[in-house]
């Protein structure tokens, strides 16, 4: 009888073949300790490559590019309605926008009146990682808001607060000691005399359409400046950018960004 190829493969150690998924590329095994779907029911859960920092290779082999947005700019290549795009302030990149995997993206958006930290990649995985709610991942912003909220304000932001689109997750809010060091925005902020203005930090794990500052006016402190100051443990003002300027992250600055 002929002999089964496979089998022989075995009694030499050889791998035998396995699932491929669509490109090509043999699938993660289900980490262990992890039980597999029930008969019948898939269970919604991450995907197996992300098991979280450090177990993954979210942002190896991609380019990951930071960027200080400046006010007035969109989260996107292109002008649209008389506001400029990223295409402006990243015209000059070395790498044409791309990475190795492809072109760059924005990771989440800023509104076009929001400043700070936004991050481009090319890394799909990584973007989902960042973005998806179910993953919670934090992002703090610096807020400048009109009068100085008392402590019930600052426990109703960090509760939830009853929006148009349901209640928001629970936040930390705090009051910041004084004006942070930011440079002045361009153009400044219509400030009325008559009323004092404070700065607080909030960091959300969930982005709405334009959260922050709808829930800052819900609790009675509109806002007037709004900046994005970290991803995860990546710090704006740790990267050393200018307001348009932009690099690229080494490892050791993604894996502080995907880590919350």
């Amino acid at each position: 009888m002929t002999p089964d190829p496979v089998g022989r493969g075995k009694r030499k150690g050889l791998a035998t073949p396995g699932p491929v998924d669509a490109r090509g590329e043999t699938p993660p095994r289900r980490p262990s300790g992890v039980a597999a779907d029930p008969p019948g029911r898939r269970v919604a859960r991450p995907p197996w490559p992300d098991r979280g920092p450090g177990c993954s290779d979210l942002g190896v082999r991609a380019r990951v590019v930071a960027l200080w947005k400046p006010y007035g700019h969109l989260s996107q290549w292109t002008p649209r309605a008389g506001h400029p795009g990223l295409g402006d302030l990243l015209a000059a990149d070395p790498g044409g926008g791309r990475g190795p995997r492809g072109p760059l993206r924005a990771v989440g958006r800023l509104d076009h009146d929001s400043e700070g930290l936004l991050l481009l990649t090319d890394d799909g995985a990584l973007t989902h990682r960042l973005t998806d709610p179910r993953f919670a991942h934090p992002r703090t912003y610096w807020a400048q808001v009109e009068r100085v909220p008392d402590d019930e304000a600052l426990r109703r932001l960090a509760r939830g607060v009853a929006l148009g689109d349901g209640t928001t997750r629970p936040a930390a809010a705090r009051l910041l000691d004084g004006e942070p060091p930011l440079p002045p925005r361009d153009p400044p902020i219509r400030a009325r005399k008559t009323v004092p203005t404070a700065w607080l930090e909030l960091t959300l794990t969930e982005g709405r359409n334009r959260q922050v500052r709808r829930m800052t006016a819900a609790v009675g402190h509109p806002t007037l400046r709004l900046v994005r100051v970290a991803v995860g443990r990546l710090r704006l003002l740790d990267l050393g950018l200018a307001p348009g300027a932009s690099r690229d992250l080494g490892a050791t600055e993604v894996r502080a960004a995907v880590t919350p």
